[in-house]
């Protein structure tokens, strides 16, 4: 007995539904009728293309000339890919035209014509949006399907680069951070693994925090053994990425995730001396960061370290007076001076007689 999959596999081997005179009614119906007529040619014509033999494409891969076949399909997708694109900007349904759009292009970017032509039509911006936290069912199906044309687009070099010029990432693990659906996971766990290794996504998605979100999903009961490979795969990636980072790079990292220890580079000279400029990226954000740490850490270590850090920073950067206390930090460093642990105390007040006495000064006093 044939399944429906085998059956409509036996359909499109017939090679009279693969001519031109297939495709035609179906391309200008997009663009004509009402909203029914536009959704099923759409799904008529992405179930005909993507159901078709590969036999042919193959050997076309392999060097042999292209056939008028293969130039129809190829114009088939290339138009598929311009209608969609419209959709994803002005869907012709208020409700559905986005959401057959996606599900469409889920299926179809397995093929490198819709990549290429997706790209170059700057469909990959009109996608990220799409990939946020979602709730209802609908809006899950629809994020779901919107990264899993994401996770195609991560085998394409072009898309690529432009997933990386956008927001993609920061959405991508906001999505798994908010996400309990399995599969929407799976799906945007395997893209992180495959773009670890690109360009500067590394160092990237451990600004971002993600080694520790990892962890954490490690410690979920997931059933899905691809999943919780894709994971492993991920956190030993990312311990690599780390191991590579230069030293303000582990630096920025270690304070970003909150932890602070004495590790050696706080009480180097001459990291200090030659990262001192690199605080000022992005308006002293890691500055910033450990003046944070210093009303939200409960840990005595982290606390400490916290306000050595800051009193180094005054030491060595020229206007870090200045910047400290206009970002008050030392209200709060005073309110360390009554704490608990004697580590903390000690360095709370090393940071206060820095902060008065100036770089002038400082280097007469000691940690």
């Amino acid at each position: 007995m044939l399944t429906a999959n085998s059956k409509r596999a036996r359909l499109f081997h017939d090679t009279s539904l693969a001519n031109e005179d297939t495709y035609e009614p179906f391309l200008r119906l997009l663009w004509k009728g009402n909203w029914f007529i536009q959704e099923k040619s759409c799904k008529i014509l992405s179930l005909i293309v993507s159901g078709r033999p590969k036999a042919q494409d193959a050997l076309i891969a392999n060097g042999a000339s292209k056939s008028k076949e293969f130039t129809t399909i190829d114009n088939v997708l290339k138009g598929l890919v311009e209608w969609l694109c419209a959709q994803l900007k002005k869907p012709s349904h208020p409700s559905r035209g986005i959401p057959t759009a996606i599900n469409c292009l889920a299926t179809l970017l397995k093929e490198p014509v819709v990549r290429s032509s997706f790209v170059q039509s700057d469909g990959v911006k009109l996608l990220v949006p799409l990939i946020s936290p979602a709730s209802t069912q609908q809006s899950i199906q629809l994020l779901y399907e919107a990264c899993l044309s994401v996770w195609l687009l991560s085998y394409y070099e072009p898309a690529i680069e432009y997933l990386g010029t956008s927001r993609s990432l920061p959405r991508l693990i906001e999505v798994v951070k908010g996400s309990t659906k399995e599969k929407v996971v799976r799906v945007v766990v395997l893209t992180l693994r495959n773009l670890l290794q690109k360009g500067t996504y590394g160092a990237l998605m451990i600004d971002l925090g993600l080694p520790q979100l990892v962890q954490s999903l490690k410690a979920q009961a997931w059933s899905d053994e691809d999943l919780l490979e894709a994971l492993t795969q991920l956190e030993e990636g990312l311990k690599d990425n780390i191991k590579k980072l230069s030293s303000f790079d582990k630096y920025k990292q270690e304070v970003l995730l909150g932890h602070l220890d004495w590790s050696p580079m706080h009480k180097d000279p001459i990291f200090w001396r030659e990262n001192i400029t690199n605080f000022e990226e992005n308006d002293f954000q890691i500055l910033r960061v450990l003046i944070t740490i210093l009303d939200t850490s409960t840990d005595p270590r982290t606390l400490a370290v916290a306000c050595f850090d800051i009193s180094q920073f005054i030491q060595y950067h020229p206007a870090g007076r200045i910047i400290v206390t206009d970002l008050k930090a030392k209200e709060r460093v005073m309110k360390l001076l009554n704490h608990e642990n004697a580590e903390v105390t000690k360095n709370a007040l090393l940071c206060i007689q820095r902060l008065f006495l100036g770089a002038k000064y400082a280097s007469f006093l000691q940690a």
